[in-house]
């Protein structure tokens, strides 16, 4: 049982994000929340999938980071809407701070907006930010134990994308093992193998992404 100060925060939160959620409806945009450990690929996964898709939709990216704006400022170079907020320590971001970034983005003129939320496997998982889906990645070079160490995070995802495949050859990591225990943590997981640096396998997330934008607009 969690501890009440605790709860009270997620049970505030939740109650932001739900309007956050209603502000995203009202605006037709789909919204994901980009979980990862850092390191594992999130901007890059994110360049790709602008360069491929920014043509198609209008995408806005909220960028989270505990100090610095180095990922903010690769992703505006794209030509896409960008938000940095930074945590100042924080582990996580929340319905609150995605909220304050509602002022600095046009959302009416958005199809898509992803949040890169702050690169950690605990956090993150337990604060909605009135997201429609949460997508995590995990890199090979992590190692295959991670959806067993870190249960929650493959639990509240939607869509697992293993990335880096192009290092299995270096790297003691089973795909098969990833995946066996994430679908025995969470049955109803979409999981794409891919590599950001090759771009293998993108095209199935690309038309993930399709779908889902059409679905909700």
């Amino acid at each position: 049982m969690k501890i009440p100060v605790v709860r009270d925060i997620l049970e505030a939160n939740e109650r932001i994000a739900a309007e956050n959620r209603r502000i995203f409806n009202e605006n037709r945009v789909f919204v994901l929340n980009l979980m990862s450990a850092p390191g594992a690929g999130k901007t890059s996964l994110l360049e790709r999938t602008v360069d491929t898709l920014n043509g198609e939709m209008q995408i806005g990216i909220i960028e989270g980071d505990i100090q610095s704006s180095i990922d903010a400022a690769r992703l505006s170079k794209k030509g896409v809407a960008t938000v940095q907020i930074n945590t100042d320590g924080a582990c996580h971001l929340d319905g609150n701070m995605i909220r304050g970034a509602f002022s600095h983005l046009d959302l009416k003129s958005l199809d898509l907006l992803i949040v890169e939320n702050v690169g950690n496997l605990v956090c993150p998982a337990e604060f909605v930010m009135g997201e429609d889906h949460k997508v995590m990645i995990l890199s090979v070079s992590e190692g295959d134990d991670k959806p067993l160490k870190y249960p929650l995070m493959f639990r509240e995802s939607s869509v697992l994308l293993i990335n880096k495949i192009d290092l299995l050859p270096y790297v003691d990591c089973s795909i098969n093992k990833i995946k066996e225990s994430s679908l025995k943590i969470n049955p109803d997981l979409t999981i794409f193998e891919i590599s950001c640096k090759t771009q293998e396998g993108l095209i199935g997330w690309y038309q993930w992404l399709r779908d889902m934008v059409r679905t909700s607009s």
